[in-house]
């Protein structure tokens, strides 16, 4: 009905062009939920979800043929290399009967779980404590430290025995005969004097001597083998002995 009131107004002469422009646009029909906030809101969630929607479809298809082709290029290029190829494929030896080198193969759990073993063997500490003692009162029997242990298991002796004697009779060879090498007072007495040829032998006769004559005889401590020694000793000689001994521990 406007837009017959308006061609029929354009059509009567005298009427000015504005009127009928007015009187069109204050008829014009408008519908009213375009202009409802919840209405416009809904709108631009509608052409927002629609545009987000697009653009995830586009990167869809933009990145998957993407992802396809590198996939067949790797695929192609693992089978053209015959390293690759010899290393997944499955190995014709048999493990059981042909084991590669460092390689155990057990049908079950074994009994026994190897491990690693070592025997600690403490080294001989004797003549270092004989060579220390007699370095520390320089004594020239220094250098005979691993002969008097040698010899003192030679005639199970204690190791520390004869040391212990030649401290007690002549301060570790340092008051002794010249040239006797007589470190022990061995043999020595009101009549004669026994020497010896080197202080080797006189660590083999002493050794000998006091095995033979004082511990096959039972005479095995210091107090036992002083009656015999050195019967006019008060005591001193064995305490002096014992003394000694417990020096070189």
């Amino acid at each position: 009905m406007t837009r017959c009131w308006g061609t029929y107004l354009t059509r009567v002469k005298g009427v000015p062009s504005f009127f009928v422009a007015i009187f069109s646009l204050k008829n014009l029909t408008i519908d009213p939920f375009l202009w409802h906030p919840d209405k416009r809101r809904n709108m631009a969630e509608d052409n927002f979800s629609f545009w987000k929607n697009l653009i995830l479809v586009s990167l869809f298809f933009t990145i998957t043929p993407i992802a396809l082709l590198t996939s067949l290029f790797s695929l192609v290029s693992l089978a053209k290399n015959k390293d690759v190829q010899a290393k997944m494929a499955p190995t014709s030896v048999n493990l059981i009967v042909e084991p590669k080198p460092g390689v155990r193969v057990y049908a079950s759990l074994p009994n026994t779980i190897p491990t690693v073993a070592g025997n600690a063997k403490a080294a001989d500490a004797r003549p270092e404590i004989i060579s220390q003692y007699l370095a520390s009162y320089g004594s020239p029997l220094v250098l005979y430290a691993m002969h008097i242990v040698d010899t003192a298991d030679k005639y199970s002796l204690d190791f520390r025995l004869i040391t212990a004697i030649a401290q007690q009779e002549s301060n570790l060879c340092r008051i002794i005969p010249p040239g006797s090498h007589n470190c022990w007072g061995w043999g020595i007495h009101s009549e004669s004097n026994l020497g010896f040829s080197s202080y080797e032998e006189g660590i083999e006769t002493v050794s000998q001597g006091l095995k033979e004559n004082y511990i096959d005889e039972g005479l095995t401590t210091p107090d036992q083998i002083m009656s015999k020694y050195t019967p006019s000793s008060n005591g001193s000689w064995a305490h002096g002995v014992n003394t000694f001994m417990s020096e070189m521990q």
